[in-house]
């Protein structure tokens, strides 16, 4: 008889389960990337005609929803999403005092 599948059970932010550093920036920008894919879809538009209304080549636009992000910043993710015509928001405040540090997340 076959042992039971041994796992771990995923903290939410799959950057940080494998011990990359900076998880919750890595997680951000795969989200970002995620809804640029999605917006390309939603519009029914070719990665060529996404780069164009992003004002990038389309090479870039193929790294953004590959996941190839490290030449990427937030901002500029954050450009092509409103291009895109998707709102981004933020919502910045104290953290609570029972929490020991200050967190970065997407909501």
């Amino acid at each position: 008889m076959d042992s039971p599948t041994e796992y771990t059970e995923s903290c939410g932010n799959v950057f940080a389960d494998l011990g990359l550093p900076n998880p919750e920036l890595r997680q951000l920008k795969a989200d970002a990337a995620r809804q640029i894919q999605e917006a390309i879809e939603r519009h029914g538009i070719t990665q060529k005609e996404a780069a164009k209304r992003m004002g990038i080549d389309k090479q870039k636009v193929s790294n953004i929803v590959c996941g190839r992000l490290s030449g990427y910043t937030l901002d500029r993710l954050f450009r092509c999403l409103t291009a895109m015509d998707v709102d981004v928001a933020f919502k910045m405040r104290p953290k609570p005092k029972k929490r020991a540090h200050a967190e970065l997340r997407a909501v």
